[in-house]
């Protein structure tokens, strides 16, 4: 039986990426000590979300709300099951980025760095912040910091090219969550008198049975359409122009922060906002997942025409993170399961990707995989590396994306959505259509005539070893796809 306690020991991730931003600020003049600070705040994060890990795995879910604006709506935090799938990912991935950010800002001599860092640093406080959310006022709150502080990232060259890239980029998310979002939200403090989730079951959701079903659709199509961080199409054109920013700010983007974000916080609204029964009842799953289901298609073909990496990467992001609403969608245990599984299992993986193609840019300046031809020969650690987060991707055995489709087949097959099962296999098909050529090319193609691969070796250490490091806890979760799946199944009671 799950039992929620008061404690403030849910705050401590919190304060710890709160404060690391300061001491990064003050630390500004002393590189060294800039980042070092990322990386202490980064280890010292993931063990305070760790030891929290014991007590959730039991059912017991620890609750502490900071104030309270008004009846029913207060700054809260509660660490359940769902909170541990995005805190633990955004917390370890901060520890990997931290060490990958240094190789990538010191060989590009970029400029900025204590902007860059402080900004980065404050991305994932926000994205703490929404994982151990207790209501949807809070996590709109840590859903726009993210916002905002991911802007001065995204525009980080400080051209004409990277400025019009972040502006789209704010439209869309911060104009959104404000036309679409925050009506939402007053729809739900109407109907229901509170924001606080249901964090006990997520069959029954905080709506009453009275609530009219009209508003009760319309406030969740808001919903949907409010988080476009879940890129969902047609509100997802604003991910492949981010594309602009450092390649560590793009792994930031679909890997750890601000994406995840998305997915988590439609997720946790559809579970324990709506709950399963209501979803169901007025039959606002299936078309969700059918939304998807088209996203996953459309995005898979649209990168397969893209020659750059970065924007190849970026279509299949789009592609991919609706393999996490079309689980949590369907409604399923077993969908649910492989839809929430997939934003631990997507992270690794895609970080992976991303840190790749920033090592071949730092390597080699390249950005086109038409150029790569023959390079994997010279760098064939971070190629390696790539190649299996590629095969997560289109889900080969035994990396964890497998596991994912394995998990939301048999969430399809259980209701007889086979139109759902199809496009989980045309995904398939499409993601190794656009992943196979760029290992095809690396290793086994011959050089173009005249290049000189010579020139060319890895990335240095402090970016080649995470990535490798991130590849083998991609493996190790499908092997162990338990690993966040007893999260879930705490979360979900399955």
């Amino acid at each position: 039986m799950t039992e929620i306690i008061t404690s403030t020991s849910v705050l401590i991730p919190l304060a710890i990426t709160l404060a690391a931003p300061i001491l990064i600020y003050l630390f500004r003049s002393d590189q060294n000590r800039r980042e070092s600070v990322s990386m202490i705040a980064g280890i010292l994060t993931f063990i305070s979300v760790l030891a929290m890990v014991p007590a959730a795995l039991e059912g017991t879910i620890k609750y502490f709300t900071l104030f309270t604006i008004m009846p029913g709506i207060t700054v809260s935090f509660a660490a359940d099951g769902l909170s541990f799938v995005f805190a633990l990912v955004a917390s370890l991935l901060w520890i990997f980025a931290t060490s990958y950010n240094i190789g990538y800002m010191r060989s590009e001599n970029e400029h900025a760095q204590t902007r860059y860092y402080f900004c980065f640093a404050v991305a994932i406080f926000g994205a703490l912040g929404v994982a151990f959310s207790a209501n949807i006022f809070t996590l709109y709150l840590f859903y726009e910091v993210i916002s905002v502080f991911t802007y001065p990232l995204v525009a980080h060259h400080q051209d004409d090219t990277s400025f019009n890239g972040a502006r789209k980029y704010m439209v869309y998310l911060m104009g959104t969550s404000k036309l679409f979002l925050l009506p939402a939200m007053v729809l739900t403090y109407v109907l229901c008198g509170t924001l606080d989730f249901n964090l006990t079951d997520i069959q029954h959701g905080i709506f009453p049975a009275d609530a009219d079903p009209t508003l009760v659709m319309v406030t969740y199509v808001l919903y949907i359409a409010g988080l476009a961080k879940a890129a969902l199409m047609p509100f997802h054109n604003w991910l492949p122009s981010a594309m602009v920013a450092p390649t560590p700010v793009s792994a930031l983007l679909h890997a750890v922060a601000v994406v995840k974000a998305g997915v988590f916080s439609v997720s946790r609204i559809i579970l324990s906002g709506f709950g399963v029964d209501l979803m169901d009842s007025l039959g606002l799953g299936l078309p969700t997942a059918y939304l998807a289901a088209i996203t996953i298609v459309i995005a898979s073909l649209i990168a397969l025409t893209k020659d750059d990496i970065k924007a190849r990467l970026a279509y299949s992001t789009v592609s991919q993170l609706s393999y996490i609403i079309i689980g949590v969608a369907m409604l399923t245990p077993e969908a649910v399961q492989g839809g929430l599984m997939h934003i631990a299992h997507h992270a690794f993986s895609k970080i992976t990707l991303f840190f790749g193609a920033g090592a071949i840019y730092v390597a080699t300046h390249l950005k086109q995989i038409s150029k790569m031809d023959g390079l994997g020969r010279r760098m064939p650690w971070t190629f390696g590396a790539f190649s299996i987060a590629a095969l997560s991707m289109i889900g080969v055995p035994p990396v964890c994306g497998f596991a994912t489709k394995w998990y939301l087949a048999k969430g399809a097959v259980s209701i007889g959505e086979w139109g759902i099962l199809i496009a989980l296999l045309a995904s398939t098909l499409l993601n190794a259509a656009y992943f196979a050529p760029i290992i095809y090319r690396a290793f086994f193609k011959a050089p173009a005539e005249g290049a000189n691969l010579e020139q060319y070796n890895e990335a240095p250490l402090s970016m080649v070893i995470p990535l490798c490091t991130t590849a083998l806890v991609s493996v190790w979760l499908g092997l162990y796809p338990q690993t966040f799946l007893q999260f879930i199944n705490v979360f979900g009671k399955f």
